[in-house]
């Protein structure tokens, strides 16, 4: 890949990160997780569940939340966090579902927040 003269350092580096091309550090991978917090929140405020099937609504609604998700993570990890979005989601609506039925409920956490 070659880089335009004019880039930073710190610009080269996130290009890497986006391609894939060399792994984020701790830090760099809180940034990340912090947009995609940012625009889940966004899509939740606008009652978007699929940001890939809704992209229209979504980059109407969350443009500036869009971009800086995209901008801090992987390329990679922002199509994965919103295929993630969409089946947590399913997920959540179908154990509710089934509590209402009487199904025993199990206690299971797969947010990506740290338990306290």
């Amino acid at each position: 890949m070659v880089w335009p003269l004019s880039s930073s350092p710190e610009e080269k580096r996130a290009t890497e990160i986006r391609s894939g091309a060399v792994a984020p550090t701790r830090a760099e991978r809180q940034k990340c997780w912090e947009s995609r917090d940012l625009y889940f929140a966004c899509l939740d405020k606008n009652s978007i569940i699929d940001a890939l099937k809704d992209e229209k609504a979504a980059a109407k609604a969350c443009g500036a939340e869009s971009k800086g998700f995209e901008r801090d993570c992987a390329t990679q990890w922002v199509t994965y966090f919103k295929k993630w979005r969409v089946q947590d989601i399913q997920k959540k609506a179908r154990l509710a579902e089934l509590e209402a039925q009487g199904a025993n409920k199990l206690d299971v956490n797969t947010d990506f927040a740290p338990r306290t």
